[in-house]
């Protein structure tokens, strides 16, 4: 999510350094995962005003929900209305943010025109502040760390480098079958560790401690080992552990997997374990980390798993792709990486996992999303390289088509929210042999600028009609 201080100068880099129009003067931005105290927030704020006076606002009012203020108490401000930009720090204080209440969320939005979600960690939950909040604004959109995160996300569900390896750790083997069968579909190859191991293991045969066998999960392994046999991927798991001795936990052996005896629980992955996962992970192209890199009985960072981070930051300097997800696994990556940027990283994995089980995000469908970013131009048109004319609010289409037929050497788009209308002027288009004109449904406010940038032509020419009343 972005820092406060990167939204606003992004905000002025694309508003410019003018005052903004009244009909878009009141934004409403949800920070509600930020780790800022009120005072840090007024504070960075106050120095970010005055090196960029250029942009001017007349009031910040910072809301801080970590006190005992409850719906009632916030009703009762009575400068909420009046403010340029309303912070909102740690919402999920109040039941009625987590209960999506519709009164909650219409007060959230009391004045607002456009609402500007930038907390993509929170898009997987249903939230008055993330969600309820659409329904009483004029335009709903991404905000730019919200927007890069999502096409982030997507790039790892895509197999344009290969081998391609998922390295997934963490428990609860059934609630991410769904995923599971997901990444055996993308994946070269599947290395479990921690507990899911275990599930692998047991579902093999192999002699598995009892407090790490899930029941319920033996059925969903042995389906996730017949899928990679069937799509002839392989599917790894821990050679040998560290474990401590459970009546002397200060007595540690290394056994293997499948002969741990009873009495001794593992820790952390064994020597064969390392170097074998060293030699995988030297030949990959596309490297994805995901859940937690330690045992559930274990607090501190392992051995095994800073090992394993010092791997991924060898092997992400040979041009492998590298995501990683899970707070654990972010911060082990960043206290062994001198630089982190060479990596994509997910420090909330709920969302991830949702997302690989097919699932839509809440947060994301709630937005003016109507059309997806990677359009295939050469659907819409023959020859997309032709210059391209938009009319937004197309309507019935008839002043579009027009043209169309006029200049056959333009491309014409049109944008329109109503489906209905969509759909009768694509009916025109392929009735009428019309090759130059196609058309979308959705909300041109909040997509125009996806849409169009990635047109491969040049766009030369927008129009808004507007009926007089």
């Amino acid at each position: 999510m972005l820092h406060t201080s990167n939204f606003l100068y992004q905000l002025h880099c694309r508003f410019g350094s003018s005052t903004l129009h009244p009909h878009y003067s009141c934004m409403s931005y949800n920070t509600a995962t930020g780790s800022w105290s009120s005072k840090q927030l007024q504070s960075r704020l106050g120095n970010l005003r005055s090196r960029r006076s250029e942009f001017r606002v007349t009031c910040w009012q910072v809301l801080d929900s970590t006190k005992t203020c409850r719906v009632q108490e916030v009703s009762k401000m009575n400068k909420w209305e009046n403010v340029d930009i309303l912070l909102l720090d740690n919402l999920t204080k109040f039941r009625e943010e987590v209960a999506n209440c519709s009164k909650f969320s219409e007060k959230l939005s009391s004045g607002a025109t456009i609402f500007v979600n930038d907390a993509f960690s929170l898009s997987h939950k249903i939230l008055a502040s993330t969600v309820g909040v659409t329904r009483f604004c004029h335009a709903s959109v991404a905000g730019f760390n919200f927007e890069e995160e999502l096409l982030q996300l997507k790039k790892i569900s895509k197999t344009t480098r290969q081998p391609y390896l998922a390295i997934i750790g963490g428990s609860n083997f059934l609630e991410k079958a769904n995923a599971l069968h997901l990444l055996a579909c993308k994946c070269d190859g599947l290395y479990f560790f921690g507990k899911l191991a275990f599930q692998i293991m047991n579902a093999l045969g192999l002699s598995v401690p009892g407090c790490f066998v899930e029941q319920d999960a033996v059925g969903e392994a042995l389906k996730l080992i017949q899928h990679a046999h069937c799509r002839k991927i392989s599917i790894y798991f821990p050679n040998d552990f560290w474990c401590f001795n459970n009546s002397k936990q200060d007595l540690r052996e290394i056994f293997p997997s499948g002969g741990i005896l009873t009495g001794w629980t593992p820790i952390d992955l064994g020597p064969v374990s390392l170097k074998e996962l060293s030699s995988l992970l030297s030949i990959c192209k596309k490297i994805l980390l995901i859940g937690s890199i330690k045992f559930d009985s274990v607090k501190e960072d392992t051995v095994g798993a800073s090992e394993l981070a010092l791997m991924l930051q060898k092997i992400s300097m040979t041009d492998c792709d590298v995501t990683v997800v899970g707070n654990a696994a972010c911060n082990a990556v960043a206290g062994t990486s001198c630089s982190i940027t060479q990596y994509r990283m997910f420090k909330n994995a709920s969302v991830v996992w949702e997302f690989l089980k097919g699932r839509i995000l809440p947060g994301v469908a709630a937005l003016d999303i109507a059309y997806p970013h990677d359009l295939d131009w050469n659907i819409a048109f023959p020859d997309p390289s032709k210059p391209l004319i938009v009319d937004i609010g197309s309507g019935n289409g008839l002043f579009l088509l027009k043209m169309a037929r006029r200049w056959q050497n333009y491309n014409f788009l049109g944008l329109e929210i109503n489906k209905k209308l969509v759909r009768r002027c694509l009916n025109n288009v392929l009735q009428s042999n019309i090759k130059n004109g196609y058309f979308i449904s959705t909300n041109a406010t909040s997509t125009f600028r996806s849409i169009v940038s990635s047109y491969p032509g040049y766009l030369i020419l927008v129009t808004i009609q507007r009926q007089q009343k």
